[in-house]
């Protein structure tokens, strides 16, 4: 019998599902609303966080003309770990509303297998509060955004942050922890991802799937990869608050991952605020709560306290 496609495991059908969001949404941009967007803006583009590092281990950031000790929000893009760019920084809106912006690249999965992503974006992170003074950063108020493979990143910096194993290379002496985490949609534990699957979702347990080029081998000869790239490993009480806001028809990462990382953090008494988009995919969300919340969330974390 003929298999359906979405089992066919190939890596380009594979990745076609998870980068074609990545280019719609980049040709879907307005050129001059993201020109008007950045007036007022200082652009660094491909900073370096690791000294003669991979092509791969740079950042852009965003810094508004104006502002004293800014709140940076940090963005992790997806793509399967296998494609994507800083290029695009998604919160872009939120430079207009008193904040700095981040947008890091990372090294794929076809440079490096896990830790490699997480090793980098610690990295960038601890960069970027080593040289908060330099660009008017506020190094107390760093909050990290991502979606799908960028939400998996975003979670583990948020409750890995005081794991010493992914800490590699420089500025070592200041934290790569973050002060708040939105997750969109990001998977977390991989060796379920197939049980809880829609019907027509994507096959995970494939030796070519995004997930087994991530661990280096197919992911259930290889559990204890798995877990280590699984950020409700490394859960505590001490982690700082998440958002993480899952569809509940994402065909890529169920919407059952977000669920096991939200009950992880409720168990040791974490922070977290949950929301499931009824009938939402994986991004594209037309439900207006997913912007409010997003934006309440940050401005609670991240501005400082009117005094009364």
């Amino acid at each position: 019998m003929r298999k359906p496609m979405m089992e066919i495991g190939t890596p380009l059908v594979l990745l076609l599902f998870f980068l074609v969001a990545a280019l719609v949404l980049a040709q879907r941009r307005d050129p001059a609303a993201t020109l008007k967007a950045l007036e007022g803006i200082k652009v660094h583009r491909d900073l370096a966080y690791v000294t003669d590092g991979h092509e791969r281990q740079k950042l852009d950031l965003y810094v508004p003309d104006e502002g004293e000790n800014l709140p940076l929000i940090i963005w992790v893009h997806g793509g399967a770990w296998r494609g994507g760019s800083k290029a695009h920084y998604n919160p872009m809106a939120y430079l207009k509303a008193g904040y700095a912006g981040a947008s890091i690249n990372y090294r794929l999965s076809q440079h490096a297998i896990f830790p490699a992503q997480i090793e980098d974006v610690k990295a960038a992170v601890r960069w970027l509060r080593a040289n908060a003074e330099t660009y008017r950063l506020d190094p107390n108020r760093f909050a990290a955004w991502g979606s799908s493979a960028g939400g998996h990143l975003v979670a583990m910096l948020g409750t890995a942050g005081d794991v010493e194993a992914f800490e590699v290379g420089e500025n070592l002496e200041v934290s790569s922890k973050v002060q708040a985490v939105v997750d969109y949609f990001g998977p977390t534990d991989f060796l379920q991802m197939d049980a809880q699957r829609l019907p027509d979702g994507l096959v995970h347990n494939a030796p070519d799937s995004p997930e087994s080029q991530l661990v280096g081998g197919p992911i259930q000869e290889h559990k204890d990869r798995v877990a280590k790239a699984n950020p409700i490993t490394y859960v505590s009480k001490d982690d700082p608050p998440f958002l993480i806001i899952h569809g509940d028809q994402d065909k890529l990462v169920p919407y059952q991952q977000s669920v096991l990382l939200k009950d992880a953090l409720e168990a040791v008494g974490a922070p977290v605020t949950f929301y499931k988009v009824e009938g939402g995919g994986h991004g594209w969300f037309k439900d207006p709560k997913v912007p409010e919340l997003t934006k309440a969330f940050l401005e609670q974390h991240l501005k400082p306290t009117k005094p009364k």
